[in-house]
């Protein structure tokens, strides 16, 4: 047996492949197929199935290409209503790869069509778990992201109530020595204290994940419910198109064009990837600042709304491909325009702030917190600030004051460079400057 993970530190995604005499089955894999296959052309495996634990939110699947790629079949629950072509694998349904056995377990809490696998070597032994997003290292999957998308949707609180069931019902009774193989770690917002582990055994769980701990239903709900990550905007779209099955991925971007000293169509949204000391020097007016770096993705999704046609800005055509693959991860090429190289257009620039004498006169400042409300109430750090969380940001302009210069400041430069590109397309009256990394002096 040869149990592979693929690990997407961007998403904090993890994705799988089985391999068991010569057949391969691919667990919840990611937008581009291409390493499940040199996978299989390394240990001459054929891949005959790929099986998807639920149809995500924070990731686009290639289950469908894959199937028309290789022929292989697509293992998803019946509760999915899944629109491309699949086989049932619920409670009671197996898989032979080998000689080992795939069995399902209905496992709702993260999803109300949530699944899981179970592998059996050739003595019935129970080896290992792949738990999607139901159980995490140090975590379980947070139960608030189906209330308004999927086949099924349901209010976060009955979810819960069904993690509770699944967890306590059918997960903790399994062996202490069964490895725990999840989809995501830390840093995933499908969950809110994953640990730094990407696997585990369900043992170390009972001891160490809080949410396995002895509670009472009520006591969980409440656990599990509260303090939960913001939600991006494209988690919903995701799941729809999960549920649907994406076309290709060569094909999908193989249409977006790449030009050099062009200008973007007016009226339509700029996101320029390149890092904030480019930026600031000279950019499109208006354009938004969202730096190609480990959460590119992440923050596209939470800034950009699912279907808003936008044009990409890169340093060079190898960045430009990398940041088109990043939009495809969460389906979002489908709305790139053209990305553009040093693009033609009216340019600004960024007000230059003077950290020395914003920490000297705080008061002739109206500061903008941009992290996220649990941030900050963990760690408070200008008494006066006005917290709009970045996700929040471009439909909350109307409520920045104007009477002052503004200072944006996050934890560490990321989305305080995206926010004061954001605020600066608003307001041209007083100067919007960013405090980036300066914030970890205060």
């Amino acid at each position: 047996m040869i149990i592979h993970q693929f690990y997407d530190k961007g998403l904090a995604h993890a994705s799988y492949g089985i391999i068991s005499q010569g057949k391969m089955a691919v667990v919840d894999p990611a937008r581009d197929p291409q390493p499940y296959y040199d996978l299989s052309k390394e240990h001459g495996a054929q891949i005959i199935a790929v099986i998807e634990t639920h149809p995500h939110a924070d990731f686009i699947s290639s289950h469908l290409e894959i199937h028309n790629q290789t022929g292989a079949n697509i293992y998803v629950s019946k509760l999915v209503g899944a629109d491309y072509p699949h086989c049932g694998f619920d409670e009671g349904d197996s898989i032979e790869l080998g000689d080992l056995t795939l069995k399902a377990i209905n496992t709702p809490g993260h999803s109300p069509d949530s699944i899981c696998i179970i592998v059996e070597d050739e003595f019935n032994q129970q080896k290992a778990i792949f738990t999607g997003d139901t159980l995490f290292v140090g975590d379980v999957g947070r139960p608030d992201l189906r209330e308004s998308a999927g086949n099924i949707t349901a209010q976060k609180e009955e979810l819960a109530k069904q993690m509770y069931h699944s967890t306590r019902d059918k997960l903790m009774k399994l062996p202490e020595d069964v490895v725990v193989y999840p989809a995501h770690g830390p840093g995933s917002l499908c969950g809110k204290n994953l640990s730094p582990e990407l696997q585990s055994t369900i043992g170390n769980e009972l001891r160490n994940n809080y949410a396995l701990q002895l509670m009472s239903e009520m006591q969980f709900v409440k656990t599990l419910t509260e303090d939960q990550p913001f939600v991006p905007r494209y988690f919903g779209y995701d799941v729809d198109l999960n549920k649907k099955g994406a076309p290709s991925l060569a094909a999908s971007i193989a249409h977006i064009a790449i030009l050099e000293k062009s200008q973007p169509d007016a009226g339509v949204l700029v996101i320029d990837t390149r890092p904030k000391a480019q930026y600031v020097t000279g950019h499109l007016k208006n354009s938004l600042n969202i730096q190609n770096g480990g959460k590119f993705e992440t923050w596209l999704g939470a800034i950009v709304n699912p279907g808003e046609v936008f044009y990409l800005v890169a340093e060079d055509k190898e960045i430009a491909n990398a940041i088109l693959k990043k939009a495809a991860k969460i389906g979002y090429e489908q709305q790139v325009k053209a990305v553009l190289i040093s693009p033609l257009g009216e340019k600004a620039q960024s007000a230059q702030d003077d950290a020395d004498h914003f920490a000297e006169h705080i008061e002739d400042y109206h500061i903008v917190d941009v992290r996220n409300y649990t941030e900050v109430a963990e760690k408070p750090v200008f008494a006066n600030a006005q917290n709009i969380p970045l996700p929040e940001l471009r439909e909350r302009l109307n409520e920045l004051p104007t009477d002052k210069p503004i200072m944006v400041h996050c934890a560490g430069g990321t989305r305080s460079a995206a926010a004061s590109s954001i605020i600066a397309t608003a307001i041209d009256n007083v100067p919007v400057y960013d405090l980036g990394e300066t914030i970890r002096s205060f």
